[in-house]
C-alpha cells in the first residue's frame, strides 16, 4: 500500500501541501523529511508519538528522516497553541533536555541503516550563528508582518490585550523556517512534518524556501488528537504521560492505553500501531460485540508499551495487570507491587495504635469505608479484601493480618477501590 494511502486510511492526515505532487515524489525517489521536537521538559511525553511515528513510518517506507531537536528554537518558545508567554529556560537547562531528547529519539528512528540512515541534528547549530544584520537582511525581509499577524497562533494572543505577544516569540516563526530553509539548502530537505498547530509555519517555511532557493517543498501534518470526551490526549489525573521510564514507569504507561475507552481504542489503534487492515477490522468487531473483554485495550497496550520499553518491560506490566485483576498480589515481586499500586491512596501506621486496630478500624480510618456502620456493613457482606483476600470479621485485628514482604496490607472494597497501607515498627 502506497504510504499516503495508509496514512489517509489511518486518519493521519489533517493538512497536506500540493497532494498529487507529494504523492507522486515520494513513490518514485526517497524523500528526506524533517520533524522538530523543541526541548520543553526533560522528556518527550506521548503527544509527541504522532510525529515520531511519522518519521518512523516514513523511514520504513525507505525515506530519509531527520529527528531535529530545537536547541535554538527551544530557548524561544513556540507561541503555537499557548495562550500566554512561555517561560524563557536557561540557555543549561534546554541543552540537558536535549539530549535527553536525542536519546529517546532514536527509540524510534535507525541511524546505522546502510540505505536510508536517520539523521539527529540540532538547530542550535546553525541558528546561534546568525547575528542580528543577516537576521534582517538575509532572512526577515521574506516575511510579510502583514501575513505573519493573520496567523492563528499569534493572531489568538493579539487579540487578547491583557496578554498580547513578544517580538521573541513573534519571531518563532521566522527561525522555525529558517530551519526549513537550513535543511533544504544543505540536506536537500523537501518535506517538514508535524502536528496540525504547526501548518502556519511550515508553509512559511515552504514560501521562504520557494523565494530564496527557487525550489518546491512540501508539508504533511497529523491532527491534534483529543479524546471522545474532548480532553486532550495524554493528560491523566497525574499528569502528562511520559516515554521517560523514571517520569512514567512502564506499568503505568500500560495502563494509560488499557484505560483507553471504546470510543477511542480503535482510532488510537489505527494512529499508533503498526497492526494491519484485517486485525484492526477483528478487534473493532471484538470492541463492538464483546466489550467487555476490552481485548482491543490489551492488544493496543501490548504494542505501545513494547514500542517506547520493549518487550520485557510490555510482558511485565501485563503480568502485573493481570495479578490485578485476577487478585494474585503474592505472585508480583516488591517492586512490582509498588509499581502497581503507585497511584493508590496510601497509609502509613505505626506504634501501639497498630496492635489494637481491628479491620473495621483500618476500613474506617484509609476511606474505604465513610463510617463504623456502613464499614461493618462492607465487611459482612464480603466487599471488603485484604491481600485479595475476602475478610468478613470485622473483628479481626491487623497484627493478625498477613503482610507482603513484611509491610505491605493491601486493602480493597470491591474490585477497584484499593487502598495500600504500609505499616511500620509496633
Amino acid at each position: 500500500m502506497h504510504l499516503i494511502d495508509d496514512l489517509e486510511y489511518r486518519g493521519l492526515i489533517s493538512d497536506m501541501s500540493d497532494p498529487g505532487e507529494l504523492k507522486k515524489l515520494i513513490s518514485t525517489e526517497p524523500v528526506v523529511l524533517y520533524c522538530g521536537f523543541d526541548p520543553t521538559a526533560d522528556s518527550l511525553h506521548i503527544g509527541h508519538l504522532l510525529p515520531l511515528l511519522g518519521l518512523q513510518r516514513f523511514q520504513r517506507a525507505g525515506h530519509r528522516p531527520i529527528a531535529l531537536a530545537g536547541g535554538g528554537t527551544g530557548l524561544i518558545g513556540d507561541p503555537s497553541g499557548k495562550t500566554v508567554e512561555r517561560t524563557l529556560n536557561p540557555q543549561e537547562l534546554v541543552e540537558s533536555w536535549v539530549e535527553n531528547i536525542k536519546s529517546q529519539l532514536s527509540l524510534f528512528l535507525d541511524f546505522e541503516s546502510k540505505t536510508n540512515p536517520a539523521q539527529l541534528l540540532n538547530n542550535y547549530d546553525w541558528i546561534s550563528r546568525i547575528n542580528v544584520i543577516e537576521y534582517l537582511r538575509d532572512i526577515g525581509k521574506y516575511f510579510s508582518v502583514n501575513a505573519m499577524l493573520a496567523k492563528d497562533s499569534v493572531k489568538s494572543r493579539i487579540e487578547n490585550r491583557e496578554v498580547g505577544i513578544s517580538y521573541t516569540e513573534f519571531s518563532y516563526m521566522i527561525l522555525q523556517s529558517y530551519d526549513f530553509y537550513h535543511l533544504a539548502k544543505n540536506h536537500n530537505c523537501k518535506l517538514q512534518i508535524g502536528g496540525s498547530d504547526q501548518w502556519g509555519n511550515i508553509t512559511t517555511g515552504i514560501d521562504l524556501i520557494r523565494r530564496t532557493l527557487q525550489t518546491e517543498a512540501y508539508a504533511l501534518t497529523f491532527p491534534l488528537i483529543t479524546t471522545a470526551e474532548g480532553k486532550k490526549f495524554g493528560k491523566t489525573e497525574a499528569g502528562a504521560v511520559w516515554l521517560d521510564p523514571a517520569k512514567t514507569s512502564p506499568y503505568q504507561f500500560y495502563q494509560f492505553w488499557i484505560n483507553v475507552s471504546d470510543q477511542d481504542v480503535i482510532k488510537f489503534i489505527k494512529y499508533f500501531t503498526y497492526l494491519d487492515r484485517d486485525t484492526i477490522a477483528a478487534l473493532e468487531q471484538e470492541v463492538s460485540q464483546r466489550p467487555e473483554r476490552r481485548e482491543a485495550q490489551q492488544r493496543l497496550a501490548r504494542e505501545m508499551t513494547t514500542l517506547v520499553h520493549g518487550r520485557d518491560e510490555a510482558a511485565a506490566a501485563g503480568k502485573i495487570a493481570g495479578a490485578l485483576f485476577k487478585g494474585e498480589l503474592a505472585s508480583l515481586t516488591e517492586s512490582q507491587l509498588k509499581d502497581a499500586l503507585s497511584g493508590v491512596p496510601t497509609t502509613g501506621l505505626e506504634g501501639e495504635k497498630v496492635a489494637s486496630m481491628t479491620l473495621l478500624d483500618l476500613v474506617v480510618e484509609t476511606g474505604l469505608s465513610p463510617s463504623r456502620s456502613r464499614g461493618r456493613n462492607d465487611i459482612e457482606s464480603g466487599a471488603i479484601y485484604i491481600n485479595d483476600v475476602r475478610q468478613t470479621d470485622a473483628g479481626l485485628t491487623v497484627p493478625a493480618m498477613d503482610r507482603l514482604f513484611g509491610k505491605y496490607v493491601v486493602a480493597r472494597k470491591g474490585k477497584k477501590n484499593y487502598h495500600l497501607v504500609i505499616l511500620g515498627s509496633q
